[in-house]
């Protein structure tokens, strides 16, 4: 962890490093606790809501401790969005010389807004891929990466990261498919605790037989025309629409790249015809008026971005969705509500409330 923190963050002992993710995940542990207190750096730890006592909180942070290199999850970046900028701009930010990105992939609006709002237009994001089961960054800028709005650029020195189609061949640029690595690294997962042929079938399994010591992340990216890498979220996490394979992120940051979005979960509706249809629900930012025409409009919106297979069947607004507190959509938890089936274990959840305000469809 320190020396990824060194490469992507270029943490010094004179820093004030935030890393806004709770401490009893992966995160915490490398980056909070770990990662810092080697390179000796003055390390924030907040444990609290963003927006308690108000949505000032963490900007007021930054200002009163000098915050010099912040570090937090989309979902908070969407969150701090969809307030606007007004709480912004009560304060002064302007200690911060980087910015970083963890959690889950961050479209290309909240990452302009982000850079706009915490780093006055000019400062670098390091969008950072890993996994608790990597312990440490493996696809992440540096410094110096020239940077593309929700890439997270390239791997790290000295990992051996791919992206690969089903039968193991890297995929051309400008093709997704399923992202892994070809050789070991020091951090990584190395069994499951009494389960040795669980962790064997999740993570060695798939290209075993074709390219022996693969690791599946169970991720899906797309490398583009300059080979940057774009994470597209989990590989279950994919959408069959009439044939064709869609990702959920794909079609939520489609949503949330309209003007009035804040953030969006997408999930499969089972259908005899189609396979599956989409339906979105929405959380519009703050202001918005939730209307019949507004849904019609995100709905064709996204069928202007994506084309006619990604339209959305049915467009729901909701004031929150269910996350875990490292920030991710739980789309199994929303899909299991929305379809009346069991929701299963919801202790990783940091707003249960939320599941209770899903709608049956």
């Amino acid at each position: 962890p320190a020396q990824t923190l060194h490469w992507v963050f270029d943490v010094k002992d004179n820093d004030v490093w935030w890393c806004t993710a709770d401490i009893g995940w992966i995160t915490g542990h490398s980056y909070i606790v770990y990662g810092p207190l080697v390179l000796g750096a003055t390390s924030i730890m907040y444990e609290g809501s963003p927006d308690f006592p108000d949505l000032g909180r963490w900007y007021k942070i930054i200002q009163d401790n000098k915050v010099s290199v912040f570090y937090t999850a989309p979902t908070a970046v969407r969150m701090l969005m969809k307030a606007g900028d007004s709480w912004a701009k009560k304060y002064d930010v302007s200690s911060l010389r980087l910015l970083g990105s963890v959690g889950e992939p961050i479209n290309p609006e909240a990452w302009m807004w982000y850079r706009n709002t915490f780093g006055a237009g000019k400062l670098p994001i390091m969008d950072t891929w890993w996994q608790t089961e990597t312990g440490t960054f493996l696809v992440s800028p540096l410094p110096i990466t020239p940077l593309k709005p929700g890439s997270a650029t390239f791997p790290l020195p000295g990992f051996n990261i791919d992206v690969l189609d089903e039968e193991a061949n890297p995929v051309p640029l400008g093709s997704g498919g399923n992202i892994v690595s070809n050789t070991p690294w020091p951090s990584m997962l190395r069994a499951f605790y009494r389960d040795p042929e669980r962790y064997q079938k999740e993570y060695w399994s798939t290209y075993w037989e074709i390219r022996p010591g693969t690791y599946l992340a169970g991720d899906k990216a797309m490398k583009d025309k300059d080979g940057y890498f774009f994470i597209q979220g989990r590989i279950d996490d994919v959408l069959k629409i009439a044939g064709h394979r869609i990702s959920n992120a794909e079609v939520e940051s489609a949503l949330v790249s309209h003007p009035k979005v804040a953030e969006a979960a997408v999930i499969g509706k089972p259908d005899e015809v189609k396979g599956e249809v989409i339906v979105a629900f929405v959380i519009l930012r703050t202001g918005q008026e939730e209307t019949e025409d507004l849904k019609k409009e995100l709905a064709k919106h996204v069928r202007t971005v994506l084309g006619p297979v990604a339209y959305p069947e049915t467009v729901l607004f909701v004031k929150d969705v269910p996350k875990t507190r490292s920030g991710k959509i739980m789309r199994r938890v929303i899909k299991a509500k929305a379809l009346g089936k069991p929701t299963g274990d919801l202790s990783a959840l940091a707003n249960p409330d939320a599941v209770d305000a899903i709608p049956l469809i």
